[in-house]
């Protein structure tokens, strides 16, 4: 089983617009709201592919009601953590022109018993991998303490991720600017090796339309989409850790993992919402992608 951790749930809320104006008045051509949170989106993707995963999430408030019943709707498997905050929402505005606006709350506050009730929960499920994404709410504690030395994914950003590598995780997965925000590093390959340094067991890194770098204890590859898509990207960061959880939980070699993971991340672009992934692009294009060996 697949198991991934959501500390800081969000409802997402996303307006389709003609435009996107500042100080202007905007009328939404269509509204959607959805569960979410960055390891709902991963469980949803894997949920997709018929992969067994459960997600582990905290839930508080109508806001968190409306995100567990979202989930059952949905028939994703879920451990929901109760906490007395009401769940934030996260917005995001797309755009005709291919823009892709949004405003993240910041989530409500942990009390000390929620967030230890939220961990034991974690350590009782006996995870093939264990994927912790996302932002940490305020009062939560470190990602490194609930990794436990198992097989894990671990993506986040900023000081979360820092001491997130504490625990050391099997895998990382920051994008371009996350890494270079906490190695102080312009160079990919570089900044990832200082990753790998300080806990990593191995660096996937999102580059945008240029798909992924990973530097890994076995070699440093890159991995390109066949072609540059157009859609909505706020879930194709999720998409790639699904396929990283899926590949490890296989024992997949790096190539064959990188594949899917760009063919997956690309198929989410083309989805409506973060979580949705268009399978018959995903099929096609694994075979297109292409993954080159780094010299090191």
């Amino acid at each position: 089983m697949i198991v991934t951790v959501t500390p800081n749930t969000a409802l997402d809320v996303t307006y389709t617009v003609d435009g996107l104006r500042p100080g202007g008045v905007h009328r939404a051509r269509d509204v959607r709201h959805r569960a979410g949170g960055k390891g709902v989106n991963v469980a949803r993707v894997l949920h997709a592919l018929g992969a067994d995963v459960l997600a582990i999430l905290t839930a508080g408030g109508a806001t968190g009601a409306a995100v567990s019943a979202d989930l059952a709707a949905a028939g994703i498997a879920a451990d929901v953590v109760p906490v007395g905050g009401e769940t934030r929402r996260t917005t995001t505005v797309l755009a005709d022109d291919g823009t892709v606006t949004l405003v993240n709350e910041p989530g409500p506050r942990l009390a000390e018993a929620e967030w230890q009730a939220f961990a034991t929960a974690v350590r009782a499920r006996n995870a093939d991998v264990l994927v912790c994404s996302g932002s940490l709410p305020p009062g939560a504690g470190d990602y490194a303490d609930l990794l436990g030395g198992r097989p894990s994914i671990l993506d986040t950003s900023g000081q979360a991720l820092l001491a997130g590598l504490a625990g050391r995780p099997s895998v990382v997965k920051p994008n371009a600017d996350e890494l270079r925000e906490v190695t102080g590093l312009r160079d990919p390959e570089a900044a990832a090796a200082e990753l790998r340094r300080a806990g990593a067991g191995a660096v996937v890194v999102s580059l945008g339309p240029e798909g992924l770098l990973a530097v890994t204890a076995s070699g440093t590859w890159h991995a390109a989409p066949s072609t540059v898509l157009r859609g909505n990207t706020t879930g194709a960061g999720d998409a790639v850790v699904a396929a990283l959880a899926w590949g490890l939980s296989r024992a997949e070699a790096w190539p064959d993992i990188l594949r899917r993971a760009v063919a997956l991340s690309g198929a989410a672009v083309l989805g409506p919402l973060a979580g949705d992934v268009d399978l018959a692009h995903y099929h096609r294009e694994q075979g297109l992608v292409a993954v080159r060996a780094r010299r090191s």
